[in-house]
């Protein structure tokens, strides 16, 4: 199984590429759990939100890794819930980075937010794009600090999707780890 995981900032193309990307070359993908949660709730996230919302979203990918697919596409991870808690509340549950690190992951694809608007859809919070190129250079820090591998993605819509295919076309072709 290869595990492939869309990160950055918010309005960068991560569930779109997501959704092209299991279109394409089939497998699971694994959605944005916080969206399911402000969408049951109805209410602005809080730091007491995170420990639930961090859960869900491993409960949907160790459910999805459990079926064992050839890919598994990861329209995020722990790895937002993190940032978005420092972001929003400036404090997050320590065993994020544990439970985030506990896990394999073949390719991080960092989508940059240059060269793409911002679009509002009522859950979105960071029209600044100062704001948006922080949050991916956080994104990227934690990659590198952690050695994880990864492919910054960037251009507009076309170059990413092609960008995208052809690293998972090259992933899909090496072996899988034991």
């Amino acid at each position: 199984m290869k595990v492939v995981v869309l990160a950055g900032p918010e309005s960068s193309g991560k569930s779109w590429l997501a959704t092209e990307l299991h279109r394409h070359f089939g497998g699971l993908m694994v959605g944005e759990y916080v969206r399911h949660f402000i969408d049951h709730h109805q209410r602005d996230t809080t730091l007491a939100d995170i420990p639930t919302i961090a859960r869900g979203q491993l409960a949907w990918e160790d459910a999805a890794r459990a079926r064992q697919p050839h890919l598994l596409i990861l329209d995020t991870h722990l790895l937002t819930n993190r940032l978005w808690s420092l972001t929003l509340f400036g404090d997050c549950p320590a065993w994020l980075d544990e439970e985030l690190l506990a896990r394999h992951y073949d390719l991080h694809l960092l989508l940059s937010p240059e060269d793409v608007d911002w679009t509002a859809d009522g859950q979105r919070c960071q029209p600044a794009l100062a704001d948006r190129r922080a949050f991916f250079q956080s994104s990227l820090d934690w990659i590198e600090r952690h050695r994880q591998p990864a492919l910054v993605i960037r251009g507009q819509w076309a170059a990413r999707r092609a960008e995208a295919f052809a690293a998972v076309h090259q992933l899909l072709d090496q072996p899988s780890r034991p």
